[in-house]
């Protein structure tokens, strides 16, 4: 279907005085400025999101650091306990670009939502975020043990959200009972998203990935790793997953690509389509309403293959949603 009418008129506003510089061009500072300044949402006050509670903490991790984390409690007792980790291409992004779309997750779900704030390259390359999101699921499982667990994450963060559960399965845990995958990254060779439709122009571009990806893994030899090429590591034993695309994102096709991947190895998986819409609709809610109700549709998907019986879904495949 078409660009969502509002999408379109946003993006053409913002190149009303010419093509936005490219990420490369930027500074890593002017980069994470600027997505911060685009992400941020103003508190409107009478939401569902206005009911959710935070408070900060600070998670010890591997090599003796400690990362900041930012639980949100629900109003009424906890459903789930999620452990989110956010966009931005490992390299931008943090606790407060998410904050809305968090809080609006924590309502909708009534879920309790540990959002870990890892750190970054390319000051800290991989795997040092990868370990850092690994260290936050142990602390989400210590914290609300009895509680169904949930790996989430939008972006870079669905792709460290995989690597997490990797780890998991190979190391002992924590058990996690799905994943909710957000237009994730697979595929470090970008073979299709270079071959896809919409390699620009959209609010991500394939040389966008290719500059994150640089950063992130600027060892070509370790481009290979099972938690950097999700789209060919071995997946079978993870958790369920729903794994959300965008229908005018370079990374839809890869997004589609693991989904069928998971379901190869034995895996459920939900693949919900975002018809009309770009990568990180779920961070626009509050902006365009064709977002809303698809996230609105990717939660429900996450809540119905929460209450399916084990028996229901031991057969890996992927059931693909229509568009909401």
């Amino acid at each position: 279907m078409p660009l969502d009418r509002i999408l379109r008129n946003l993006i053409t506003w913002q190149r009303a005085d010419g093509p936005p510089t490219p990420l490369r061009e930027l500074s890593i500072e002017d980069a994470r400025a600027r997505y911060l300044a685009n992400a941020v949402r103003p508190r409107r006050g009478g939401g569902p999101a206005d009911t959710v509670t935070t408070a900060d903490h600070t998670i010890d991790t591997a090599d003796g650091s400690s990362i900041r984390a930012r639980v949100y409690r629900p109003d009424t007792e906890p459903t789930m306990s999620i452990t989110f980790l956010h966009g931005g291409g490992w390299v931008v992004g943090d606790l407060d670009s998410h904050d809305w779309a968090v809080r609006a997750l924590a309502a909708a779900l009534g879920a309790v939502v540990i959002s870990a704030d890892y750190r970054r390259a390319p000051e800290f390359p991989y795997p040092v975020p990868l370990h850092d999101a690994i260290a936050a699921a142990r602390w989400t499982a210590r914290e609300f043990p009895g509680l169904p667990h949930v790996l989430a994450g939008d972006s870079a963060g669905a792709h460290l959200s995989v690597g997490v559960a990797l780890d998991a399965r190979d190391n002992g845990g924590p058990r996690f009972a799905a994943m909710l995958l957000l237009y994730p990254p697979t595929d470090p060779s970008l073979r299709l998203a270079a071959a896809c439709e919409y390699p620009e122009g959209y609010l991500l571009s394939v040389d966008d990935m290719a500059h994150h990806y640089d950063l992130y893994v600027p060892d070509p030899a370790r481009r290979g790793d099972p938690a950097v090429d999700l789209l060919n590591a071995d997946l079978r034993d993870l958790p369920p997953a729903v794994v959300a695309t965008a229908e005018f994102d370079p990374l839809r096709d890869e997004g589609i690509a693991f989904a069928e991947r998971l379901a190869a190895a034995g895996v459920p998986a939900r693949q919900v389509p975002g018809p009309g819409l770009v990568h990180g609709y779920f961070l626009m809610q509050d902006l365009v309403p064709a977002a809303a109700k698809c996230a609105n549709g990717v939660l429900d998907e996450l809540a119905a293959m929460l209450a399916a019986p084990r028996d229901a879904v031991a057969a890996g495949r992927v059931d693909p949603v229509p568009g909401h």
